[in-house]
């Protein structure tokens, strides 16, 4: 049995901008006040309120998918010949090959300014991955468009992709 060679660098970022997770929390907030004045209490809602049933069914799911969501972690690797980014098994694996690169640069960056916020973005300097913070390594490969990775680390993941031998700047 083969293991995987341990990656040159390993990082987890936890997407922590209160504001969103505010804002996702109102709605399963909301139905739990309606599972609450409804079920509990009795007062069905509205003229056609929904069956009880549907009522702790759809708390219940907003729930766990806030739970879900508040959970998710931006996970960054670099292996010897690639770099590897996902959002913890709620996004595919973007995998780099770190052989395409041409250059290499830590920068910092305004995530609102630069790339419209958090998360997986498309914007006009590139492709982004950004859980927090304003720092990272923009990559600019042989074709296509610059991938920026944020990074709580920027310096640590700027050796690791040029211990692989990828020319940096």
């Amino acid at each position: 049995m083969s293991r995987r060679p341990a990656p040159l660098f390993h990082e987890e970022q936890a997407f922590r901008q209160h504001k969103v997770l505010f804002l996702l929390a109102i709605l399963p907030a909301g139905f739990l006040i309606v599972s609450i004045w409804q079920v509990a209490l009795g007062h069905p809602l509205g003229t056609h309120p929904l069956s009880n049933g549907n009522v702790i069914g759809w708390t219940g799911f907003l729930w766990l998918l806030y739970l879900r969501l508040i959970t998710l972690k931006l996970v960054t690797n670099v292996e010897a010949a690639r770099l590897t980014v996902s959002i913890g098994g709620l996004w595919s694996v973007r995998k780099i090959s770190l052989a395409q690169i041409r250059n290499v640069e830590v920068v910092t960056y305004d995530p609102a300014i630069d790339y419209g916020g958090y998360g997986i973005r498309l914007a006009r300097k590139g492709r982004a991955y950004i859980a927090a913070g304003n720092q990272g390594v923009r990559l600019t490969p042989a074709k296509g468009m610059k991938v920026l990775v944020g990074s709580q680390r920027p310096q640590e993941l700027f050796k690791a992709i040029a211990a692989s031998g990828t020319r940096v700047t």
